[in-house]
């Protein structure tokens, strides 16, 4: 068994478009309709995991996530926080460093996902 991706069903799938592709720089692998209220994009890298993305205007389902951070590992944790500030999106929390090697802070996306963003040494 190999995961797959992780679905987020969001307001705005532009928006969340922006953020995850626009500022935090993932590949939009497929983006397609899905019938005639559902449009649907996937992110990420063609041979990894991705993130898919659900808009769907007759439900107007959005995503619960209490409790779930999504990961994205970044070269530099101190240039990742200098550029998510320079882009005005709030810190949640951190910068933590739980081990020597690992060190990450928390931004939310669009919906009030909790992004993860870590730095492995």
């Amino acid at each position: 068994m190999k995961f797959c991706w992780i679905t987020i069903h969001v307001k705005d799938l532009e928006d969340s478009i922006k953020f995850y592709h626009g500022l935090l720089g993932l590949e939009i692998v497929q983006r397609f309709q899905a019938g005639e209220d559902t449009e649907i994009a996937f992110l990420g890298e063609i041979d990894k995991p991705k993130i898919e993305l659900i808009q769907n205007n007759k439900s107007g389902k959005v995503a619960q996530a209490t409790g779930l951070s999504i990961g994205l590992k970044v070269e530099s944790l101190d240039k990742a926080m200098e550029y998510i500030k320079e882009h005005n999106i709030p810190i949640k929390s951190g910068p933590i460093s739980p081990s020597p090697t690992t060190s990450f802070f928390f931004i939310e996306d669009p919906n009030g996902v909790v992004v993860q963003l870590v730095e492995q040494k």
